[in-house]
């Protein structure tokens, strides 16, 4: 059998061609002094996209760059956020707390939850600490300052045939 010759190691890499070949066009274009790399879109510190110089100014901004900056200029950022959580609020607090718990309203920093039960309530009320840490990954350090926990609505009084007017509410029913 007849022994081969050791392959070189430019051989084994068939990019390797490539590559030299655009090494080769790339330093020859530093020799005239032409830019060798396509230039990249800049954001400014505060995250607007700003084109290329290669680009006109009458192009087109990114649509989730223009309304970032609409929200951020009218002090809707942290409303956006909490409403973003309030509508993923199953994937925030896991299936098991989202079947018993739901977010009510969210006003001045505090956010109202209303269980199903008063055992779930009380489950709740316990987790709060564990609620504000996942509640400041998702939405920012202090954007919700507490918890209200309210267990489940009684029935109402106020309805029905025999409903007395004016009447003190179920105190009167039961003599």
């Amino acid at each position: 059998m007849r022994d081969h010759p050791e392959v070189p190691a430019a051989a084994e890499d068939p990019d390797s061609a490539a590559r030299a070949a655009l090494a080769r066009a790339r330093e020859a274009a530093r020799a005239k002094g032409l830019g060798t790399a396509r230039r990249k879109p800049r954001r400014r510190d505060d995250g607007v996209y700003l084109p290329a110089a290669t680009e006109s100014a009458r192009d087109p901004a990114p649509l989730g760059d223009t309304v970032n900056n609409l929200a951020r200029q009218l002090g809707w950022k942290q409303p956006l956020s909490i409403g973003g959580v309030i509508g993923r609020w199953r994937e925030v607090v896991g299936d098991q707390i989202a079947d018993h718990c739901i977010p009510e309203t969210f006003e001045e920093g505090v956010l109202v939850v209303r269980t199903d039960s008063t055992a779930w309530a009380t489950q709740i009320r316990l987790l709060t600490p564990q609620l504000d840490r996942r509640l400041a990954e998702e939405v920012g350090e202090g954007v919700v300052t507490s918890i209200k926990v309210l267990g489940p609505g009684g029935p109402s009084w106020s309805k029905g045939p025999r409903r007395v007017q004016g009447g003190r509410g179920p105190r009167d029913t039961y003599g």
